[in-house]
């Protein structure tokens, strides 16, 4: 055992029976391999048993079931999968990939395991494949391999002797030819003896073999060929070895590779030649790289070294011509020649890329214009025009480019201000038609929008001023007029241009210009007293052009031409394409022609608006103040701005006047178009009012400070129209923004009286309209249902909603605003007005005041009216009761009560709803009393002690109780009252009087102390030292009364 241990040992190099890891050096060795160290091995290990089977398979071309195909498709004997050689199992592929060895994705890898490839690895093999075999596993897989081996040992040997016929005739066949090419067609000498076959016989044997033998011996038994027949086959010196036939076609073939090769591989002389064109290219070397650097430094767009180049083309081009000249008839030398090509070739290549690129120059020169400024402040430097011109001045050229590129300019600008004034005039047409049949909004959408001035700056976003479409309109005639007149607009580039072509004339812009090679570009830095007298027209010529645009959109009619929206012009490559247009797929589509959606015609109704271009219709008048004080001065400062242009300003009076009329236009018919607005809003004023109590004042409604926001954004936007103050900051605008006529002037200030009047009669309207429902047209922001009369008095005191469904509520509300108009509204309106137009509004204010003075007068007298009659009716009633006076009275009559019980409910209404107005109404009412009270009593015939008492008792409780509101008119008619009593009683009842007055005293005493708390409302506030508010007693106000009737009594 211990012997068969150490062969395994030998065998296998291994150190130990037992190892735990792979040797290292076996990977090494094996895969280090070459394929010619395998086949040295091969042919130098011992031959075994296995040598016929080794061959066969490396050898075999028979197609094996199973084998793969190569890329190109064919076979090889290397297949897939293949069994185990020893047996232990039926895939080496699926064994090895249970053992982890990624052998499908490898193919090389894969091939080193199956014994068909010829790259297969025994010791790789046994290391994976039969890692764990023992080795008795070992020796029966030899024994599996054995049995196979002799299998197919036995299937070889019955290959061979089926095909052994065929060996032979291939082996005399070989033998036939060597002896023809051997012995020259004679006979070959007789054998002396036959050599036995060896098994290791030679290549040089095989002719000796015992096959061969045979063979030569059955051909000298049979009959030989004649001699010429021998003599023409045999590879002897006569036959030229047998290349006779091909001789000829041979000699022509090496006739034509002479005539071929013959001048490249033996031309002395080309040589010579060749070494003359390479002295000469190396001296010209510039030449010939002069075309290449063009074309390169124009492909890498260095300019510099683009003229650096052609300058030296230039100079190349120049000295070829020199010589030429200066050899006249003469003929030139080699080298001269060589110069004078190469100078003509370079110059034809140069010039024809200098014109290609000239061209582009051109092109690009002349297409500036359509680069926004955008895009120019993007990537494009501002005087790119600049470098171009200079680059063609360098390169030299016909045409002057500057000339070129201003004419180009004025081009662009004249087409762009065309464009861009007429497309715009059509879009806003449109959508002025598409608004004018639209559903006319409600006044309570116009007073919505009008409620928003208070609530915002009209100078601030103007979003909530109107309607979105309105608005959109608005920002669309003003995006025209700033595209047409802003200093980043089409003006501001007329302005440039002029500009430019001035330092082209001072000759300012041509310093830093180039003169060229040889100076020869100087010519183009002048620009001629023609082309100047023609930049100037052309200046004065856009000014107009966008001057008559201006002036069409504030002095014209609506246009009725809208054809242009129906057939644009395609842009072009020179077309404005900055000129404000969008392109056709990125354009509105209210815009686009279409057929099912054409654009109404212009309605006719009478509208102030139907005359105007530039009024949206429906528009109310704080909106349209907003955005014409914003057009009227870009108007004022773009005349300004196209008045200063020198050719206009030194050269063109009637486009000066021109200019004036244009200001003046635009202002008068912004002026009229908006007073035309205001007096519409002023008579829908009325529909601003809510009903909601003011934060401010708590006694009035939100209407004052909406009318004054509105009249004031009027009267400041007006201003702003008239006089155009922010145009006048430019120098020189004084000669074309003039002051307004004096009959603007006269107009605002007619209007701005009207619509106070009309604001004023629409307040008193609202007061004095009957409520129809719950939610009609007043009670729109307010949810109450008007069902009583209890409910119609219901005031919610502490917030800001009141019942507009109680007529007395709103009158009193309207009084509380008329007060506040008269005293503190119309006053800042009128101060404003006269500060803004700098005159005095003497007779104006004076007419308002008594207007306003004459409103609320009416006013008053229609809330107090119902009070007044109820009172009236109460004392009436009381006074002619037969029981009025007994003869000795001890308490008021209940007439009394009843008349002051219905003041207390006015007093509630009053001083809950407009508590400024209070004393007005209960003094008033009071004097009304008293002179009810005059004209009763003096119905009477005569008054006893009974009813002189009764009727002392009555004045005097009215007058105690209500003695916070007595007036001195009210005091006089009193005074009356006690005189009318005093002259109708006799002596005896006035000497009875002055007895009961004490006790009188006491009554009314007894009477004020009962009636305390009913009447508490009108009681007088008084400071108590601690500087609290109390009311005084019964008898603080009967003082007065009781000495004037003391007096009287006693004078009587």
């Amino acid at each position: 055992m211990a012997d068969f241990d150490r062969n395994v040992l030998e065998f296998y190099q291994l150190s130990t029976p037992y190892p735990t890891e792979w040797p290292a050096e076996k990977d090494k060795s094996d895969g280090s391999d070459s394929e010619q160290d395998q086949k040295k091995k091969k042919l130098n290990r011992r031959k075994s048993r296995y040598q016929a089977l080794e061959r066969a398979v490396s050898n075999r071309a028979s197609i094996v079931q199973g084998s793969e195909k190569s890329a190109n498709g064919v076979s090889n004997l290397v297949q897939k999968d293949e069994p185990d050689p020893l047996g232990s199992s039926e895939s080496v592929v699926r064994s090895l990939k249970q053992l982890g060895v990624p052998v499908q994705d490898d193919i090389r890898l894969r091939n080193r395991f199956l014994l068909s490839s010829t790259s297969f690895s025994p010791a790789l093999f046994l290391s994976q494949m039969h890692t764990t075999a023992d080795t008795q596993s070992l020796l029966n897989g030899l024994d599996v391999l054995s049995r196979s081996i002799d299998q197919k040992s036995a299937s070889l040997k019955v290959l061979v002797e089926s095909n052994f016929e065929r060996f032979v005739r291939a082996k005399a066949t070989i033998d036939n030819v060597y002896r023809e090419m051997k012995y020259r067609g004679a006979e070959p000498p007789s054998p002396t003896r036959a050599r036995a076959h060896s098994r290791h016989a030679s290549k040089s044997s095989f002719r000796n073999s015992s096959g061969g033998a045979a063979l030569g011996a059955n051909l000298a038994a049979s009959p030989l060929a004649s001699d010429n027949t021998r003599k023409k086959n045999a590879l002897v010196k006569e036959s030229d070895y047998g290349v006779m036939g091909i001789k000829t076609p041979l000699l022509d073939v090496a006739a034509k590779a002479e005539d071929v090769w013959g001048p490249a591989l033996g031309g002395r002389e080309k040589e010579e030649n060749l070494k003359t064109v390479s002295t000469s290219l190396d001296r010209y070397k510039e030449y010939i790289e002069a075309s290449p650097n063009i074309a390169d430094s124009i492909k890498r767009k260095d300019y510099e070294a683009l003229v650096d180049e052609y300058a030296r083309a230039r100079r190349f081009a120049d000295e070829a011509r020199k010589l030429v000249n200066a050899l006249g008839s003469a003929p030139p030398s080699e080298t001269q020649t060589y110069q004078i090509l190469l100078a003509a070739r370079m110059w034809y290549d140069v010039e024809e890329q200098i014109q290609l690129f000239k061209r582009d120059v051109w092109r690009k020169l002349t297409s500036l214009h359509n680069i926004s400024k955008a895009e120019a402040l993007a990537g494009q430097p501002q005087d790119q025009h600049m470098e171009l011109i200079s680059l063609l001045l360098e390169l030299g050229v016909d045409d002057n480019p500057i000339w070129v590129w201003l004419l180009s300019r004025y081009d662009y600008l004249k087409g762009k201000i065309s464009s861009a004034g007429e497309r715009a005039k059509v879009e806003i047409e449109v959508l002025r038609r598409r608004l004018a049949n639209a559903e006319k909004p409600a006044p309570q959408m116009l007073a919505s929008h009008l409620q928003n001035i208070g609530r915002q700056s009209v100078e601030s976003k103007a979003d909530g001023l109107d309607s979105p479409d309105v608005i959109e309109l608005w920002e669309k005639m003003l995006a025209f007029l700033s595209t047409l007149l802003s200093a980043q607009g089409i003006l501001g580039e007329v302005i440039e241009f002029w500009q430019t072509v001035e330092g082209f004339i001072d000759g300012k812009a041509q310093k830093s210009l180039p003169t060229g090679y040889n100076n020869e570009s100087r010519d183009h830095h002048r620009l001629s007293q023609q082309g100047t007298v023609d930049l100037q027209k052309g200046t004065i010529e856009l000014v107009e052009m966008i001057r008559a645009h201006v002036y069409e959109f504030f002095a014209g009619a609506p246009p009725e031409d809208v054809s242009l929206l129906f057939s644009p012009l395609p842009p072009s490559p020179g077309s404005p394409m900055s000129a404000g247009l969008t392109p056709t797929n990125m354009r509105d589509p209210r815009f686009n022609f279409d057929a099912n959606n054409l654009p109404p015609p212009s309605p006719k109704r009478g509208e102030s608006w139907e005359k105007f271009a530039f009024w949206p219709p429906t528009s109310n008048s704080v909106s349209g103040v907003h955005y014409l004080s914003k057009m009227l001065t870009l108007v004022g400062s773009g005349a300004s701005e196209m008045a200063s242009v020198t050719p206009v300003s030194q050269g063109d009076v009637k486009q000066v006047e021109l200019l004036k009329g244009l200001v003046g236009a635009a202002r008068e018919r912004s002026v009229n178009a908006l007073c035309a607005a205001w007096n519409k809003d002023a008579e829908n004023i009325k529909y601003v009012e809510d009903w909601k109590r003011s934060k401010e004042m708590g006694d009035v409604t939100r209407m004052p400070a909406s009318f004054a926001s509105f009249e004031g954004a009027l009267l400041s936007g007006m201003q702003k129209i008239l006089y155009i103050p922010e145009a006048m900051a430019k120098s020189g605008s004084g000669d074309i923004v003039l002051p307004p006529p004096t009959k603007l002037l006269q107009m605002v200030r007619s209007q701005y009286v009207t619509t106070l009047y009309k604001a004023l009669s629409g307040m008193v309207e609202n007061a004095e309209r009957a409520v129809k429902k719950a939610d009609d047209e007043w009670t729109t922001d307010v949810d109450i249902t008007v069902e009583s009369a209890g409910d119609r008095t219901a005031l919610t005191i502490g917030s800001g909603t009141v019942d507009p469904g109680d007529r007395n509520v709103r009158m009193l509300l309207t009084l509380g605003n008329l007060h506040a108009l008269r005293t503190k509204v119309v006053p800042n309106l009128n101060g404003q007005f006269e500060n803004a137009f700098s005159v005095k509004l003497t007779d104006e204010s004076k007419t308002i005041k008594d207007v306003l003075g004459q409103i609320d007068a009416r006013l008053f007298q229609t809330y107090t009216r119902p009070s007044l009659d109820s009172l009236r009716k109460i004392i009436r009633a009381g006074v002619a009761d037969p029981k009025w006076a007994p003869p000795k009275p001890t308490e008021v009559k209940p007439y009394v009560y009843e008349a002051l019980l219905t003041l207390v409910l006015v007093h509630t209404q009053v001083s809950t709803t407009a508590p400024s107005m209070t004393h007005q109404v209960i003094s008033y009412l009071l004097e009304q009393i008293s002179r009810e009270l005059l004209d009763c009593l003096k119905a009477r015939p005569k008054f006893d002690l009974g009813a002189l008492m009764q009727a002392t008792l009555d004045v005097e409780f009215f007058a105690q109780t209500l003695s916070q509101y007595t007036t001195e008119r009210a005091s006089g008619i009193q005074g009356e009252v006690y005189s009318m009593l005093d002259s109708k009683t006799d002596n005896q009842a006035r000497a009875r009087l002055q007895d009961e007055l004490p006790g009188m005293r006491e009554v009314l005493k007894k009477l004020r102390e009962q009636s305390r708390s009913e009447f508490a409302c009108f009681k007088r506030p008084r400071r108590t030292p601690g500087g609290s508010t109390s009311s005084g007693g019964a008898g603080a106000g009967s003082g007065p009364a009781q000495t004037l009737t003391l007096e009287r009594t006693n004078t009587g």
